[in-house]
């Protein structure tokens, strides 16, 4: 592993490839926050109920978990830098399939083509991050990922929901393809290959085969992983469900649901900025186990307020943005915790974290769009069961690790 660079010159400036990989990571996260707002209006365009198009959501998830697996092993043997382009470059040409749409089922396939491309921006960032910097550097190199990730939750409902008030839902999918197409040139031309030649591995069945069954083995590698995957669960749970809670129950302008979305997202980005600079005084494990036990705080004072009848929209958002806020830091720091000893397979060992996470948001994804209910009740308890499994996760990969 190339050396990592001093902590004080990643303190003090962001440099410019971390930037890209920042805003190639928010390719997932564009793709399902902008057309948030356009469920109900894709639902009567093309003749559907808004539950069939909550499931291109989870057929989304689904595709781009698969397809992690296959970029993992590509990427420890090709480089970094070749499958995503080829990812993003796939990702541009099904946003606008997308686009020209006609039918729900259309429109499922293109979002499982642009899931397979968008894969690669989920998977291939957090393994150049690890070629890089050593595990608290690589915490705090993710914590600044989520800066501009982060920024995409805020702005892309927010910019979907202007879309749908200038014409159609559409043009939502059309903003993706653009927006794609230009990171795709800027990879081409400035991201340098970070993949050096004495840790490419073979692209062969049998040793691919071996090395997910060996990362399968890896305890701390698991449980660490399923906090962040199931962290994240919780997170496309809020997502998939809250279109329906603030519009459909709340009654809230799908403009407005953009602003309602974003605050949640700040929080996520305040959190996640603060979790780098707290990295200079405590570990990695320490910011999560603390993390972890907000997070189920949050989400259970906001279960017991539903079960009792007393939830509205300002202790939700309450309730929620200290929710998000958790998550901010439970991401960063478990994914840098997870791919710790992970070196020799950084690309196979992120590609099966991405899967997992991805396999978890489709699970909770799809719960949240088979249980109808005129309350909040279905979202907040996904979310409570996923606070719960992330927080006992990371307690068995802390007793696994305590020097972490």
């Amino acid at each position: 592993m190339s050396a990592a660079p001093s902590r004080s010159n990643l303190n003090k400036k962001i440099p410019k490839w971390l930037i890209l990989l920042g805003l190639l990571t928010a390719l997932g996260p564009l793709a399902i926050d902008m057309y948030l707002p356009a469920f109900p209006t894709i639902a009567r365009d093309l003749n559907t109920t808004q539950g069939n198009v909550e499931r291109t959501l989870a057929s989304y998830l689904i595709g781009i978990a698969c397809a992690q697996l296959i970029y993992g092993p590509v990427a420890d043997r090709f480089g970094r830098k070749i499958p995503l382009v080829f990812g993003v470059a796939l990702f541009s040409l099904a946003s606008f399939g997308c686009a020209l749409s006609s039918s729900i089922e259309e429109l499922s396939m293109w979002r499982i083509i642009q899931a397979f491309g968008g894969a690669a921006g989920m998977a291939i960032p957090r393994a150049v991050i690890r070629d890089k910097f050593e595990t608290r550097d690589a915490a705090k190199a993710l914590s600044m990922i989520m800066l501009v990730m982060g920024a995409m939750p805020i702005l892309a409902p927010i910019i979907g929901g202007q879309l749908l008030r200038l014409g159609s839902w559409s043009l939502i999918f059309v903003l993706m393809g653009v927006a794609s197409l230009g990171l795709c040139i800027a990879t081409i031309v400035s991201l340098k290959e970070s993949l050096t030649p004495d840790r490419v591995n073979p692209l062969r069945p049998g040793f691919i085969a071996r090395t997910y069954v060996d990362l399968v083995r890896d305890r701390s590698f698991i449980f660490y992983t399923l906090a962040a995957a199931l962290g994240s669960a919780s997170m496309f749970a809020y997502i998939s469900g809250s279109a329906r809670v603030f519009i459909s129950q709340m009654n809230i302008d799908p403009a407005y649901f953009g602003l309602l979305f974003g605050l949640n997202a700040l929080s996520f980005i305040i959190a996640s900025q603060f979790s780098a600079k707290l990295l200079n005084r405590y570990t990695p494990s320490q910011l999560l186990l603390t993390a972890e036990n907000t997070l189920v705080g949050f989400i259970f004072v906001s279960l017991l307020l539903t079960l009792f009848g007393w939830i509205n929209l300002y202790s939700l958002m309450f309730c929620l943005m200290g929710f998000m806020a958790s998550l901010g830091f439970i991401y960063p720091n478990s994914s840098a915790l997870a791919l710790n000893k992970q070196g020799h397979r950084l690309g196979i060992a992120s590609a099966c974290m991405g899967t997992l996470q991805m396999l978890g948001g489709a699970l909770a994804g799809l719960a949240m769009s088979v249980w109808h209910s005129e309350s909040v009740l279905p979202m907040v308890s996904v979310l409570a069961a996923c606070a719960s499994l992330s927080w006992l996760s990371s307690r068995i990969a802390h007793r696994l690790n305590p020097e972490t």
